[in-house]
This record gives structure tokens, C-alpha cells and sequence, in this order.
């Protein structure tokens, strides 16, 4: 059997703040740390035995990862970076809804349309899906990354369920176990952590 965790990384201020973060390259907040704690202690993940560990590279999904399963060495993989938001990083809507740039970039169709210095919704997910592809090849991974390609990839995989990319991002230090019993069946899914347990 095939298995595949997809963690979102923990809090962070930019979370807590509501601006766009993609690249910026920041690592949890104090509430992010202790939530992550709260689930570790609480939460029921699934047990990860057998699990290469990995994470995008970026810090806030590296000590995500150590906080919640205590791993160590970790594959980094890059091409599960959130998008890049160019020159809307670390800003917020309140304080660019006047801006001619981003009232551009967020009309019509913004999964098309690039941010200036930044990336589309679409070259995101193309980069996200070439990466997913050659995870799929190699082995057991639980992966900590964004909500962006998180959701990136639970489309793509059950585009049936109709859900569009922001129904798809799970909360932070929640995500996705993904399970096949053969290299060309279907995937399946469950949410995790089960909470409570």
C-alpha cells in the first residue's frame, strides 16, 4: 500500500494577520508553536513508521515538522513552496484595496493572473503537480507544506468532489492522509489528525 501525509504548517504571523505570504520565508508564531503542541498532545495523527519525512524548505514547514513529529533529517522539497505573491508579500487586502496592481490581479481571474514579481494561482499549481508526480513514484512521505499546494493537489487528485482550492486548505497543523493499494489504483483520503483520541 501506497501512503502519503500532507501536513500545513503551523501559525504564523502572517496568518494571524491576514496578509499574503508566500515566499517570505517566516517561521511560526508564538500561538503557532503552542497550538502545534496543543495537537501533538491531543490530536491523534497517524502513526509514521516507515515515512520519509519532508517539508518545502521554508522554516515555518521545517519546525512545523519538528514540533509535531520530532524529525530530525528531512528531504527538503522546493517545488511544494506556497506561491509566490511577488510584490503583494507580506501585505494585507485592507491595505492594498486601493492599489491599481493588486484590484488588477484579483479581478476576474485570479488563478491566471501573475502577481507583479510573483507567480499565478496556475504556475503555482503547475510546479506543485510536477512535484506531486514524482512523489507519487518514490517512497512512503509525509510532507509538511502550504495550504496552497495542499489544495493544489487534493483537486487534481478528486476533482469529482467539485470543491474549489480554498475548501481544499486545511487548517494549520491539520491536513490529509492519502492512501492507495496499488501504483496505478485511485487515491483515497481522510483528514487528520482525528482529534480527541
Amino acid at each position: 500500500m501506497k501512503r502519503c501525509m500532507l501536513i500545513r504548517h503551523g501559525r504564523t504571523e502572517a496568518n494571524e494577520k491576514w496578509l499574503y505570504c508566500g515566499s517570505t520565508d517566516l517561521g511560526l508564531s508564538d500561538a503557532g508553536r503552542e497550538e502545534l503542541l496543543a495537537l501533538r498532545r491531543e490530536a491523534d495523527y497517524p502513526p509514521t513508521a516507515g515515512l520519509r519525512f519532508a517539508a518545502s524548505g521554508m522554516r515555518r514547514t521545517e519546525e512545523t515538522l519538528a514540533l509535531l513529529f520530532g524529525a530530525g533529517e528531512y528531504a527538503a522539497l522546493p517545488g511544494f513552496r506556497e506561491m509566490d505573491f511577488g510584490v503583494f508579500e507580506m501585505r494585507s487586502y485592507e491595505a492594498m484595496k486601493e492599489d491599481p496592481e493588486y484590484l488588477a490581479w484579483i479581478t476576474g481571474d485570479n488563478t491566471a493572473n501573475v502577481c507583479p514579481g510573483g507567480e499565478s494561482g496556475a504556475m503555482m499549481e503547475a510546479r506543485v503537480l510536477e512535484a506531486w508526480r514524482e512523489l507519487e513514484r518514490g517512497p512512503d512521505t509525509l510532507l509538511v507544506t502550504h495550504g496552497g499546494p495542499i489544495a493544489a493537489i487534493m483537486a487534481y487528485l478528486f476533482p469529482d468532489e467539485g470543491k474549489n482550492r480554498y475548501e481544499w486548505q486545511p487548517k494549520n497543523g491539520r491536513g490529509f492522509l492519502l492512501e492507495r493499494d496499488h501504483e496505478t489504483a485511485p487515491w483515497r483520503y481522510r483528514a487528520i489528525p482525528e482529534e480527541g483520541k
